[in-house]
């Protein structure tokens, strides 16, 4: 992968991340389902992008990042299994 794909994944990851957060500090009632998918997906790409630009401080907090999401995600789904 070339090294200015790597940066437009990157740069998609962030801005899934910063619309997570933004979502989170405007919405009435929060979608954990959205919430934790947008960085789980964030965290995704900038793994990927991580893989060319490799920096290890950041791959460990993106691997901790994707499996808090993935966490959150899975108790969202299942909250809204309940009746």
């Amino acid at each position: 992968m070339s090294g200015t794909l790597a940066d437009i994944i990157g740069l998609m990851g962030s801005a899934l991340f910063i619309g997570a957060f933004a979502y989170s500090n405007v919405c009435t009632s929060m979608n954990f389902v959205l919430f934790n998918l947008l960085n789980l997906c964030g965290a995704i790409l900038l793994i990927i992008s991580l893989t060319v630009h490799f920096n290890l401080a950041a791959m460990v907090m993106e691997i901790c990042w994707a499996f808090i999401a993935s966490f959150g995600l899975v108790k969202a789904w299942r909250g809204r299994a309940r009746p």
